[in-house]
């Protein structure tokens, strides 16, 4: 493989070396050196740039891309412009997007191999401090394998750390790249000085402890589970180490949905760990040009500003419209609302006037059913007043979207540019409505743990009765302020594809659905019935991706760089 990765981007110093009470802060370096590397200086830096690494995944488009449309939650909105969302005859091996993804998890992994393989001859750090550094730098590169394996299948294992740029390389049998990533997961647990969890003292914001590796653990076995690499115990394992997590890391559901994104609650009582950003635009570009940018806050927003009595500002967020929720997720999934409150707790679905300058007027003559108050050439609402509702539903008429005073949209009239908006990551706090988010992104949370545990018990991992409990731990909390909330409790799992749902209603837009629908077997089956827009294109083989051109082009001695079934 020609190229080498030894790059270090922007650092961020998250590393708490004994007596360090520094809050987050950045220091630029342009390239990371082998020989500074074997330094206090650069060892320190090493790991820094590990972390930092982080945010060149989770955070971007390019990710977000890779895992929220093109399945059955989302399809393409009016702005987005990538065919691996439609799996038409444009995606292909020369997809950048692919290409970001893999060459980015590997800049990353060999950062990590290089921390790893120089700590012992790195001088003037403890011990304990050092191992604790080894076991965050071995689960972050456990991290990145995982998104490998999980997008790619077969991959390149480099377990050391790559100096000199080579032009031969070959792929790695997924159930090693899979032992691989648990032994570095079990290392990280083991390690005596790695925190237990986020709520142990001395813990920063987005460092590693042993529930994150706990829980990144169960997944794996979960997903390993599904895999042609599975093993008999993986259920099992998945279960039983969920069930570690959700009984020893001291962390607890948020009593209300709503809160578990709400600006400000990024570290709240259910995050396991979140990738850090940075208000730094050294590092986060305000027009969204660097590649480790939190672009999330745009990424669901539809024209908003288009409509009368509306115009742009940084509550309602920049219009990239790059998705728009399907029709099953939207009337389906999330069908009921009585109960469960997730619905309007995860979608903007009401919008306020803040135009003056566009309030439009009642027509001569009126609408058949205009309001009382209604008049000729008098506005049809007031600076504050609601511009734009979509009740989700589809019962309004015809005649009552006439006299609505305000544009009333039921699901029918969603367009590729006007539709409900996931809100998860609303960043109202910019100063600038173009800049990207400064909020972390949180990347394993609690509730996920429950239906990871959940789901291994339904698959045989666990006894039955806990799969239902597991679920309906999830569920309750969905019914909040409900005085009763045991009305969102079920008896009984009739199939994965309940479970696929209720992942849904509780994860929506957070960067794991096109991995969920291929880990369980869905992704063809689920694209074709629910997102009309790929439904026509989808083959089998589209539950991995290609290997970029770039590398297989890269490989010019020795045998060819195998690529993946269907891509040829």
């Amino acid at each position: 493989m020609k190229r080498i990765y030894i790059y270090l981007l922007a650092c961020i110093s998250i590393v708490a070396v004994s007596g360090c009470k520094r809050a987050l802060t950045e220091d630029p370096h342009s390239i990371l050196t082998p020989e500074f590397f074997k330094t206090t200086q650069g060892f320190k830096k090493g790991l820094d740039a590990a972390y930092a690494g982080t945010r060149m995944l989770w955070g971007t488009q390019n990710l977000f891309t890779m895992t929220v449309i093109g399945t059955d939650e989302f399809y393409t909105g009016k702005d987005g412009n990538n065919d691996i969302n439609k799996y038409n005859s444009n995606y292909n091996t020369s997809n950048g997007t692919v290409m970001a993804i893999w060459r980015d998890c590997y800049i990353n992994i060999n950062t990590c191999n290089g921390i790893i393989e120089n700590a012992a001859i790195v001088p003037d750090i403890d011990e304990a401090t050092k191992s604790r550094m080894v076991a965050e730098a071995k689960f972050l590169r456990a991290n990145f394998y995982f998104l490998l394996v999980q997008f790619w299948g077969d991959v390149t294992l480099r377990k050391t750390f790559q100096t000199e740029a080579n032009s031969s390389d070959a792929r790695t049998p997924m159930a090693e790249i899979y032992d691989f990533i648990i032994q570095d997961l079990k290392e990280t647990i083991a390690t005596p000085t790695v925190f237990a969890s986020p709520k142990s003292t001395g813990v920063r914001p987005g460092q590693i402890t042993k529930a994150a590796a706990q829980h990144v653990l169960a997944r794996v076995y979960l997903t390993r589970a599904g895999s042609k690499a599975k093993k008999n115990t993986d259920y099992t394992d998945a279960y039983t180490m969920a069930m570690t997590v959700i009984n020893t890391s001291g962390l607890s559901l948020m009593p209300d949905f709503a809160d578990v994104y709400a600006e400000g609650n990024e570290n709240g009582n259910e995050v396991i760990w979140n990738v850090q950003h940075t208000p730094n635009l050294a590092y986060n570009g305000p027009n969204n040009s660097g590649g480790n940018d939190n672009v999330l806050n745009h990424m669901w927003v539809p024209q908003y500003e288009l409509q009368p009595g509306m115009k742009r500002d940084v509550f309602y967020g920049r219009p990239y419209i790059r998705c728009v929720p399907t029709p099953w997720l939207t009337d389906v999934a999330f069908a009921e609302r009585t109960n469960d409150t997730r619905y309007n707790k995860t979608f903007q679905t009401v919008w306020y006037c803040n135009n003056a300058a566009s309030i439009p007027v009642w027509p001569n003559p009126l609408p058949p059913g205009a309001p009382a108050g209604a008049a000729p050439g008098k506005p049809k609402f007031a600076l504050g007043d609601i511009a734009i509702l979509m009740p989700g539903n589809n019962t309004a008429t015809d005649a009552q979207i006439a006299a609505a005073p305000y544009l009333l949209m039921p699901t029918r009239k969603y367009t590729t540019s006007m539709s409900p908006y996931m809100k998860k990551y609303n960043d109202t706090k910019r100063a600038d409505l173009n800049y990207p988010s400064i909020r972390p992104v949180i990347v394993y949370r609690l509730a996920e743990t429950h239906l990871i545990a959940a789901e291994a018990a339904f698959m045989g991992g666990g006894p039955a009765s806990e799969a239902v409990n597991q679920i309906n731990i999830v569920r309750r909390r969905a019914a909040f302020p409900n005085a009763n909330p045991a009305v969102m409790n079920v008896s009984s799992i009739p199939s994965i594809d309940f479970i696929l749902d209720e992942r849904s209603r509780e994860l929506c837009g957070e960067l794991v659905r096109w991995l969920d629908l291929v880990r369980t077997g869905k992704l063809e089956e689920r694209v074709k019935l629910y997102n009309a827009e790929a439904k026509a294109n989808i083959k089998p083989f589209h539950v991995l991706r290609p290997v970029p051109q770039v590398q297989i082009d890269a490989v010019t001695v020795g045998p060819r760089y195998p690529q993946n079934s269907g891509w040829e």
